[in-house]
């Protein structure tokens, strides 16, 4: 039965469906199907080692460099802000080849085709799963004059309104209205002025 496990012909769609089940969030993919529909020939003790090892190679797949970590990174935006590019997947697939206990060529060559067709696919999705809050749709803005306060001489005052869409995936839009005064908008442009200057100081090569 290790020459099933050996070919390379249903890994493919072995990969496929261990994205779908872990990253795309498509619930029903068992691994009593997936070796049903892809090894009927393979027993399930056999085949469970094999699924393990190529559940641990598509996470290896998709750890970010160390670079990239920061302590702030929950660990969906670690994961999503993974970038092996193809000289390091080579690299790895040809260390797993060499490894005891390993991967052969062959299933090297359908896991290095299988990834430079799905990584931006899987990337997405992680990103989407990884947000937690509403995002950004749109903005809008206008100035306007105060039409209430406590104060008598602040009415009719100049004022900046401001308007965000927000939403989630899949979910229909809620606004958000913000009023700005004269030192409010002061107090945002030093902000993101600051913002600004930090960004410049992280972009100045070491």
């Amino acid at each position: 039965m290790a020459g099933e496990l050996e070919g390379s012909k249903a890994l493919g769609g072995l990969l496929n469906g261990l994205a779908q089940d872990a990253f795309h969030g498509h619930q029903g993919i068992t691994e009593e199907l997936l070796r049903s529909q892809l090894y009927p020939e393979v027993p399930s003790e056999e085949f469970r080692p094999f699924l393990v090892k190529m559940k641990g190679i598509l996470k290896v797949l998709l750890l970010p460099a160390p670079a990239a970590r920061t302590p702030f990174c929950s660990a969906n935006e670690s994961i999503a802000s993974a970038d092996m590019d193809f000289n390091q997947l080579e690299a790895f697939l040809t260390a797993q080849t060499k490894k005891q206990g390993g991967i052969t060529s062959d299933q090297a060559a359908v896991i290095s085709k299988f990834w430079k067709s799905h990584k931006t696919k899987i990337r997405e999705s992680l990103m989407k799963q990884s947000r937690w809050d509403s995002g950004l749709r749109g903005l809008s803005w206008r100035i306007d004059g105060k039409s209430q306060s406590r104060h008598s001489a602040q009415i009719h005052t100049p004022v900046a309104i401001m308007e965000l869409e927000l939403g989630k995936n899949g979910q229909e839009s809620e606004f958000l209205c913000l009023e700005f005064d004269e030192v409010k908008i002061s107090q945002v442009l030093k902000k993101l002025s600051e913002i600004e200057e930090s960004i410049s100081t992280l972009m100045q090569p070491t």
